[in-house]
């Protein structure tokens, strides 16, 4: 699932390899997907996208967004998106197929669920992209602990464990399920433990391991659970992840187990992290 490292790693090379290409045409809900989500009716993006050229693109917590001219290509979290250079043929099941003039190809695939949308700049009032847009990211200095200590305000600290404080809410766009495993891992915190049995110092080390695994995913291109525009894992190995459980913890050889909660898998290390 595309996470924050993930849409850098990714909203990186689509500017690098699509910048200056020109639309040829656009294919949408060719496959149609239970949870593909659209903006109005997707028979409509050719219409709107074919004859401009792909000028920038940029990220907004797990999404990526496209400068297309007057419009805007935005893909949210559950989506896959790979490029096809000219000369290979696309994949015959695909929710978004960007075809440029020089015969290459953008293919978006929706796994479990996912947004492909395409609009005219300003009219897009999807919450999740907005309030992305509005929240200082984990990577800049704006994200520090006095607004790390306002996430809290207001919250049943008592109920709340640390996976849900961390990855619901949209308290932290981008900070989903995937990399909030080594976050909670290298701040030795269990996912399911209470906030409100931290410490002020576990408090601050949960914000500092926020702010520098964030930082090394997305220095290495994102996780190798994840793949990028060219269909390669990231360059960061994760400690906690589907690669790793029934394998001894790299930090105290404790073996790594996964276990359902909140609607998700989580994995962790009962020497390193316990409840």
């Amino acid at each position: 699932m595309l996470e924050l490292p993930e849409a850098i790693a990714i909203a990186e090379q689509v500017g690098s390899a699509l910048r200056g290409k020109r639309i040829r045409s656009v294919t949408a809900n060719q496959s149609p997907h239970k949870f593909a989500w659209f903006y109005g009716d997707p028979g409509d993006y050719n219409g709107l996208l074919s004859g401009h050229t792909i000028e920038s693109a940029t990220h907004w917590g797990g999404m990526v967004e496209m400068w297309a001219g007057p419009a805007r290509i935005v893909v949210g979290d559950g989506v896959s998106l790979r490029y096809v250079p000219a000369g290979e043929r696309p994949p015959s099941k695909h929710q978004l197929l960007i075809e440029f003039d020089d015969s290459s190809s953008l293919v978006g695939s929706v796994q479990m669920y996912g947004g492909l949308w395409a609009f005219p700049a300003g009219q897009f009032d999807n919450p999740y992209y907005l309030i992305a847009k509005q929240k200082p990211s984990p990577l800049t200095d704006k994200f520090d602990y006095s607004h790390f200590e306002t996430l809290l305000e207001g919250e049943k600290l008592e109920s709340l464990s640390a996976k849900a404080f961390l990855a619901t809410e949209q308290r932290i766009p981008g900070l989903g399920n995937g990399v909030l495993q080594d976050i909670l891992w290298v701040a030795r915190i269990h996912p399911k433990r209470k906030v409100a049995t931290l410490s002020d110092q576990e408090l601050r080390g949960l914000f500092r391991s926020v702010k520098s695994v964030l930082h090394e995913m997305a220095e290495r291109g994102g996780r190798d659970t994840e793949r990028d525009l060219y269909g390669c894992p990231g360059g960061y190995k994760t400690a906690l992840s589907k690669n790793t459980v029934d394998t001894p913890c790299p930090a105290c050889g404790t073996i790594i187990k996964k276990a359902a909660y909140l609607g998700g898998s989580i994995y962790y290390c009962e020497g390193c992290q316990s409840l």
